[in-house]
Protein backbone atom coordinates (compact mmCIF):
# COMPACT_ATOMS: atom_id res chain seq x y z
CA UNK A 1 0.00 0.00 0.00
CA UNK A 2 1.30 3.45 -0.97
CA UNK A 3 1.84 5.86 1.84
CA UNK A 4 0.10 9.19 1.37
CA UNK A 5 1.32 11.91 3.71
CA UNK A 6 -1.32 13.89 5.55
CA UNK A 7 -1.89 17.59 5.01
CA UNK A 8 -0.39 18.16 8.44
CA UNK A 9 2.75 16.36 7.24
CA UNK A 10 2.97 18.60 4.21
CA UNK A 11 2.74 21.68 6.42
CA UNK A 12 5.45 20.44 8.78
CA UNK A 13 7.83 19.71 5.93
CA UNK A 14 7.14 23.11 4.33
CA UNK A 15 7.81 24.91 7.63
CA UNK A 16 11.08 23.05 8.08
CA UNK A 17 12.28 24.01 4.58
CA UNK A 18 11.23 27.65 5.13
CA UNK A 19 13.07 27.79 8.45
CA UNK A 20 16.23 26.46 6.85
CA UNK A 21 15.92 28.93 3.99
CA UNK A 22 15.50 31.92 6.33
CA UNK A 23 18.43 30.78 8.43
CA UNK A 24 20.55 30.48 5.28
CA UNK A 25 19.60 33.97 4.11
CA UNK A 26 20.40 35.40 7.55
CA UNK A 27 23.77 33.70 7.56
CA UNK A 28 24.56 34.96 4.07
CA UNK A 29 23.53 38.49 5.01
CA UNK A 30 25.75 38.39 8.03
CA UNK A 31 28.67 37.14 5.93
CA UNK A 32 28.19 39.89 3.32
CA UNK A 33 27.53 42.73 5.78
CA UNK A 34 31.23 43.41 6.33
CA UNK A 35 32.86 44.35 9.63
CA UNK A 36 30.78 46.17 12.28
CA UNK A 37 30.94 49.97 12.24
CA UNK A 38 33.54 51.45 14.52
CA UNK A 39 32.16 53.01 17.68
CA UNK A 40 32.10 56.81 17.70
CA UNK A 41 34.63 58.36 20.08
CA UNK A 42 33.21 59.71 23.31
CA UNK A 43 32.39 63.41 23.07
CA UNK A 44 33.47 65.72 25.86
CA UNK A 45 30.85 66.09 28.57
CA UNK A 46 29.26 69.41 29.55
CA UNK A 47 31.55 69.47 32.58
CA UNK A 48 34.60 68.86 30.36
CA UNK A 49 33.60 71.73 28.07
CA UNK A 50 32.97 74.05 31.02
CA UNK A 51 36.46 73.25 32.34
CA UNK A 52 38.05 73.97 28.95
CA UNK A 53 36.08 77.24 28.65
CA UNK A 54 37.40 78.36 32.04
CA UNK A 55 40.92 77.25 31.17
CA UNK A 56 41.00 79.50 28.09
CA UNK A 57 40.14 82.43 30.36
CA UNK A 58 42.87 81.45 32.80
CA UNK A 59 45.52 81.08 30.09
CA UNK A 60 46.14 84.84 30.26
CA UNK A 61 46.24 85.24 26.46
CA UNK A 62 44.74 88.51 25.12
CA UNK A 63 43.28 88.93 21.64
CA UNK A 64 41.02 85.87 21.81
CA UNK A 65 37.28 85.28 21.81
CA UNK A 66 35.69 81.97 22.70
CA UNK A 67 32.36 80.21 23.21
CA UNK A 68 31.07 76.69 23.82
CA UNK A 69 29.38 75.09 20.80
CA UNK A 70 27.30 72.33 22.33
CA UNK A 71 26.18 71.11 18.90
CA UNK A 72 29.71 70.00 17.95
CA UNK A 73 30.98 69.45 21.49
CA UNK A 74 33.84 71.95 21.36
CA UNK A 75 35.05 75.21 22.81
CA UNK A 76 35.70 77.38 19.74
CA UNK A 77 38.47 79.99 20.11
CA UNK A 78 39.02 82.82 17.60
CA UNK A 79 42.52 84.33 17.84
CA UNK A 80 43.43 87.72 16.39
CA UNK A 81 46.70 88.59 14.63
CA UNK A 82 48.54 89.34 17.90
CA UNK A 83 48.17 85.78 19.16
CA UNK A 84 51.41 83.91 18.43
CA UNK A 85 51.98 80.19 17.96
CA UNK A 86 53.38 80.11 21.50
CA UNK A 87 50.20 81.79 22.78
CA UNK A 88 48.07 79.20 20.99
CA UNK A 89 50.17 76.44 22.53
CA UNK A 90 49.63 78.06 25.93
CA UNK A 91 45.87 77.94 25.42
CA UNK A 92 46.02 74.28 24.42
CA UNK A 93 48.21 73.45 27.43
CA UNK A 94 45.81 75.26 29.76
CA UNK A 95 42.86 73.41 28.26
CA UNK A 96 44.31 70.00 29.13
CA UNK A 97 44.82 66.72 27.34
CA UNK A 98 41.55 66.42 25.40
CA UNK A 99 42.22 67.72 21.85
CA UNK A 100 38.63 67.00 20.82
CA UNK A 101 37.28 69.62 23.22
CA UNK A 102 39.04 72.64 21.69
CA UNK A 103 39.47 74.23 18.28
CA UNK A 104 41.36 77.45 17.50
CA UNK A 105 40.65 79.64 14.48
CA UNK A 106 42.59 82.68 13.23
CA UNK A 107 41.34 86.09 12.14
CA UNK A 108 43.13 89.17 10.84
CA UNK A 109 43.38 92.44 12.73
CA UNK A 110 43.34 93.15 16.46
CA UNK A 111 40.40 92.81 18.86
CA UNK A 112 40.05 96.29 20.30
CA UNK A 113 37.45 98.65 21.68
CA UNK A 114 36.16 100.79 18.82
CA UNK A 115 36.72 104.11 20.54
CA UNK A 116 38.22 106.85 18.41
CA UNK A 117 37.39 109.85 16.22
CA UNK A 118 34.23 109.67 14.10
CA UNK A 119 30.79 111.19 13.62
CA UNK A 120 28.22 110.47 16.29
CA UNK A 121 27.90 111.55 19.90
CA UNK A 122 30.71 113.68 21.24
CA UNK A 123 32.48 114.56 24.43
CA UNK A 124 35.63 116.65 24.84
CA UNK A 125 37.88 113.64 24.26
CA UNK A 126 35.62 110.98 22.80
CA UNK A 127 33.32 110.22 19.88
CA UNK A 128 31.01 107.22 19.76
CA UNK A 129 27.69 106.24 18.19
CA UNK A 130 24.07 106.15 19.26
CA UNK A 131 22.71 102.64 19.73
CA UNK A 132 18.96 102.75 20.34
CA UNK A 133 16.56 105.25 21.83
CA UNK A 134 14.62 104.07 24.86
CA UNK A 135 12.06 105.39 27.33
CA UNK A 136 11.54 104.82 31.03
CA UNK A 137 9.89 106.68 33.91
CA UNK A 138 8.64 109.41 31.59
CA UNK A 139 12.17 110.23 30.38
CA UNK A 140 13.87 109.58 27.04
CA UNK A 141 17.38 108.15 26.80
CA UNK A 142 19.85 106.76 24.30
CA UNK A 143 21.95 103.64 24.75
CA UNK A 144 25.63 103.51 23.82
CA UNK A 145 28.73 101.53 24.83
CA UNK A 146 29.85 101.47 28.46
CA UNK A 147 33.46 102.18 27.54
CA UNK A 148 32.13 105.38 25.94
CA UNK A 149 29.99 106.33 28.94
CA UNK A 150 32.96 105.82 31.25
CA UNK A 151 34.89 108.49 29.35
CA UNK A 152 32.41 111.38 29.26
CA UNK A 153 29.93 112.86 31.77
CA UNK A 154 28.09 114.91 29.08
CA UNK A 155 27.39 114.31 25.40
CA UNK A 156 26.80 116.52 22.36
CA UNK A 157 25.43 115.89 18.88
CA UNK A 158 28.30 117.73 17.18
CA UNK A 159 32.07 117.83 17.55
CA UNK A 160 32.02 121.56 18.32
CA UNK A 161 29.89 120.75 21.36
CA UNK A 162 27.13 123.26 20.65
CA UNK A 163 24.19 120.81 20.44
CA UNK A 164 23.86 119.30 23.88
CA UNK A 165 22.26 115.86 24.26
CA UNK A 166 22.54 115.33 27.99
CA UNK A 167 24.45 113.53 30.75
CA UNK A 168 25.68 109.98 31.13
CA UNK A 169 23.29 108.58 33.75
CA UNK A 170 25.05 105.24 34.17
CA UNK A 171 27.65 103.04 32.48
CA UNK A 172 28.66 99.42 32.96
CA UNK A 173 32.16 98.37 31.86
CA UNK A 174 34.10 96.06 31.71
CA UNK A 175 32.48 92.61 31.91
CA UNK A 176 29.55 94.20 30.11
CA UNK A 177 29.59 97.22 27.82
CA UNK A 178 26.58 99.57 27.92
CA UNK A 179 25.67 103.08 29.06
CA UNK A 180 22.55 105.21 29.45
CA UNK A 181 22.50 108.87 28.34
CA UNK A 182 19.49 111.09 29.10
CA UNK A 183 18.02 113.52 26.59
CA UNK A 184 17.59 116.79 28.45
CA UNK A 185 17.14 119.05 25.39
CA UNK A 186 14.63 119.29 22.55
CA UNK A 187 16.72 117.16 20.16
CA UNK A 188 14.59 114.67 18.24
CA UNK A 189 14.92 111.02 19.25
CA UNK A 190 13.01 108.80 16.80
CA UNK A 191 12.34 105.10 17.35
CA UNK A 192 11.01 102.25 15.21
CA UNK A 193 12.54 99.16 16.85
CA UNK A 194 11.44 96.29 19.07
CA UNK A 195 13.95 94.16 21.00
CA UNK A 196 14.88 90.54 20.45
CA UNK A 197 17.50 87.86 21.06
CA UNK A 198 20.19 87.12 18.48
CA UNK A 199 20.62 83.60 17.13
CA UNK A 200 23.42 81.97 15.17
CA UNK A 201 23.04 82.34 11.41
CA UNK A 202 20.73 85.34 11.68
CA UNK A 203 21.16 88.04 9.02
CA UNK A 204 21.94 91.36 10.67
CA UNK A 205 23.12 94.91 10.06
CA UNK A 206 25.37 97.17 12.08
CA UNK A 207 25.08 100.95 11.89
CA UNK A 208 27.69 103.31 13.31
CA UNK A 209 28.65 106.93 12.86
CA UNK A 210 32.19 106.23 11.62
CA UNK A 211 31.55 103.69 8.86
CA UNK A 212 27.79 103.69 8.29
CA UNK A 213 25.63 100.61 7.74
CA UNK A 214 27.12 97.19 6.95
CA UNK A 215 25.60 93.72 6.70
CA UNK A 216 26.57 90.20 7.71
CA UNK A 217 25.39 87.50 10.07
CA UNK A 218 25.55 86.41 13.69
CA UNK A 219 28.24 83.73 14.03
CA UNK A 220 28.09 82.98 17.78
CA UNK A 221 26.37 83.98 21.02
CA UNK A 222 27.44 83.82 24.69
CA UNK A 223 30.98 84.71 23.62
CA UNK A 224 33.77 85.76 25.98
CA UNK A 225 36.31 88.13 24.41
CA UNK A 226 39.61 89.54 25.71
CA UNK A 227 40.50 92.76 23.96
CA UNK A 228 44.05 94.05 23.74
CA UNK A 229 45.18 95.09 27.21
CA UNK A 230 43.30 92.20 28.82
CA UNK A 231 39.86 93.88 29.02
CA UNK A 232 37.35 91.01 29.21
CA UNK A 233 33.69 91.00 28.07
CA UNK A 234 31.29 88.13 28.64
CA UNK A 235 28.10 86.77 27.05
CA UNK A 236 28.58 88.84 23.90
CA UNK A 237 27.20 88.41 20.37
CA UNK A 238 29.82 87.71 17.67
CA UNK A 239 29.23 88.67 14.01
CA UNK A 240 31.16 88.75 10.74
CA UNK A 241 30.30 92.42 10.16
CA UNK A 242 32.99 95.08 9.84
CA UNK A 243 33.29 98.10 12.14
CA UNK A 244 35.75 100.92 12.70
CA UNK A 245 36.83 103.22 15.52
CA UNK A 246 33.97 105.61 16.29
CA UNK A 247 31.32 102.90 15.69
CA UNK A 248 31.30 101.93 19.39
CA UNK A 249 27.83 102.09 20.85
CA UNK A 250 26.16 101.74 17.45
CA UNK A 251 23.21 99.50 16.68
CA UNK A 252 23.11 95.81 15.70
CA UNK A 253 19.70 94.83 14.36
CA UNK A 254 17.81 92.47 12.07
CA UNK A 255 14.97 94.16 10.24
CA UNK A 256 13.22 96.23 12.92
CA UNK A 257 14.46 93.99 15.75
CA UNK A 258 17.20 95.48 17.93
CA UNK A 259 19.83 92.87 18.87
CA UNK A 260 22.82 94.57 20.44
CA UNK A 261 25.19 97.49 21.01
CA UNK A 262 28.58 97.61 19.25
CA UNK A 263 31.47 96.99 21.63
CA UNK A 264 34.62 96.14 19.66
CA UNK A 265 36.31 93.87 17.16
CA UNK A 266 39.02 93.56 14.55
CA UNK A 267 39.54 94.64 10.96
CA UNK A 268 37.95 97.56 9.13
CA UNK A 269 35.31 98.10 6.46
CA UNK A 270 37.76 97.82 3.56
CA UNK A 271 38.93 94.34 4.57
CA UNK A 272 36.12 93.00 6.82
CA UNK A 273 36.53 91.75 10.35
CA UNK A 274 34.99 90.17 13.42
CA UNK A 275 32.87 92.25 15.82
CA UNK A 276 31.30 91.83 19.26
CA UNK A 277 28.08 93.26 20.68
CA UNK A 278 26.40 93.71 24.05
CA UNK A 279 23.00 91.94 23.87
CA UNK A 280 20.17 94.50 24.04
CA UNK A 281 17.74 92.50 26.21
CA UNK A 282 20.13 92.50 29.18
CA UNK A 283 20.50 96.29 28.94
CA UNK A 284 16.75 96.91 28.86
CA UNK A 285 16.26 94.69 31.93
CA UNK A 286 19.07 96.35 33.88
CA UNK A 287 17.84 99.90 33.23
CA UNK A 288 14.11 99.06 33.31
CA UNK A 289 13.55 100.90 30.03
CA UNK A 290 11.81 99.93 26.81
CA UNK A 291 12.83 100.39 23.23
CA UNK A 292 10.34 102.16 20.95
Amino acid sequence: MRFVPSKQGHRSAWRARLTALVAGVGLASALWAGPPAAAEPDRPSAADLAAVHAAVDQSGVDGVAWFTDAAIGKVVVTADSTVSAADRARIRDAAGDDPDALTIRRTDGVFRLLLDSGDGIYGPDTSCSVGFNVRGGGEYYLLTAGHCGDKEPTWYADSSETKRIGPTVDSVYPGNDYALVRYDTSLKHPGGFSAGKAHVGQNAKRDGAASGEHSGSVTAINVTVKYEGGVTMREMIQADICAEPGDSGGALYSGSTALGITSGGSGDCSSGGTTFYQPILEVLREYDVRIY
